[in-house]
């Protein structure tokens, strides 16, 4: 698990901002139905981003992410990955997700990154970036790899391992923000996942936050907040150089 049941995106609110937001259900080409959580500005957004959560799937923290994003002028869709397992209902705090982890698999997560990409080019968004945390940071990754026709993807301390093999089907510039101090990703990992999207010919950024923890983007890690400013700040100057 990456955060709390009370964490929070560690990411200021913008008073007054005209945003919209709706709870939704999504239907990949498999016939999966799944949860999804949509906020707008609005007046309209030429961008979108898709937030892959971490291993629990969709909740609080991510559908807060959703509306900072639409504050800014996003369009964002935060979804579940579970809806093959544990159906579509809001889930409260004691939600074993562990069981349903084991049973996604990279096609299907990207099945339903699919359909959540393609809800956002319903409201006209051609302009696309895939944002995700821990297991949806990988994830993140490999959907540049799997033909969603994406602007950017964008990962949070994800786990490169099995994104490797995958660089040579990259469509899309890569954004590594990972932590220097994460027991199972470690500096050498990193510099190997950097070493092998240059080698790859993708346009991309490895950036290590030094002492920061695993899941350091969170209002409650005080101590990380200059590491969480400033990977918010790569994240939106990563968005607007490539949309």
């Amino acid at each position: 698990m990456c955060f709390d049941t009370d964490s929070a995106p560690p990411i200021p609110r913008i008073a007054g901002a005209a945003v919209s937001h709706d709870d939704l259900t999504l239907a990949a080409d498999d016939g999966n139905v799944f949860a999804a959580f949509l906020a707008a500005p609005d007046e309209g957004a030429a961008t979108g981003v898709v937030i892959l959560p971490d291993v629990r799937g969709l909740y609080r923290f991510y559908e807060e992410l959703a509306l900072r994003f639409a504050e800014r002028g996003y369009a964002a869709l935060a979804f579940d990955y579970f809806g093959r397992t544990a159906g579509t209902a809001k889930r409260d705090d004691d939600f074993e997700y562990m069981p349903h982890v084991e049973q996604t698999t990279p096609e299907t997560v990207q099945a339903d990154t699919r359909a959540a990409v393609e809800r956002l080019r319903q409201d006209g968004i051609d302009s696309i970036f895939t944002v995700g945390f821990c297991f949806g940071g990988r994830n993140s990754w490999l959907a540049s790899a799997s033909g969603h026709g994406l602007k950017g993807a964008i990962g949070y301390y994800g786990h490169p391992g099995t994104v490797i093999e995958h660089i040579p089907a990259m469509e899309a510039p890569i954004l590594a923000l990972q932590a220097g101090d994460d027991a199972r990703i470690t500096p050498f990992i990193n510099s190997v996942f950097d070493a092998a999207l240059e080698i790859g010919g993708i346009e991309h950024e490895v950036v290590t936050y030094d002492g920061a923890p695993h899941s350091f983007f969170d209002r409650k890690q005080a101590d990380f907040q200059a590491a969480s400013d400033d990977a918010w700040d790569r994240t939106l100057a990563f968005i607007a150089q490539h949309a």
